[in-house]
């Protein structure tokens, strides 16, 4: 996966923007405003890709366990974040594909009920 394959899948998702609110390297996607996805546009370049996303505790405990690549969030919330890296070639695009999904559901799951009726819409 590349960062323009990365980009495109966040995009595609219901109600998805994308931003640098931290400074001009780190790209952020949210959902109704709430962070699912982000990644260093450095560590791409420099061929060290990874992205945060949010994770089910136990299912992030699980990943960590069976892949080496992915591990607890760089600069994140441990418990409820995971840097999948992405340069090692070990995950496979299905699962990479699979997580960001993952982090999507998390985040809608967690929006008030009327904001999560605007995206079956």
């Amino acid at each position: 996966m590349n960062i323009e394959d990365y980009r495109n899948y966040c995009m595609n998702k219901k109600q998805v923007t994308e931003h640098f609110p931290f400074d001009n390297d780190t790209l952020v996607f949210k959902v109704c405003n709430k962070m699912f996805a982000l990644a260093s546009l450095k560590k791409w370049e420099e061929g060290n890709a990874f992205i945060n996303l949010k994770c089910d505790p136990e299912y992030a405990q699980e990943l960590r366990a069976e892949h080496e690549s992915i591990q607890p969030g760089y600069h994140m919330h441990k418990q409820q974040w995971n840097s999948v890296y992405i340069h090692t070639g070990e995950l496979s695009i299905q699962l990479i594909t699979k997580l960001i999904d993952h982090s999507y559901d998390m985040v809608v799951k967690g929006l008030p009920k009327k904001v999560r009726e605007t995206l079956n819409k």
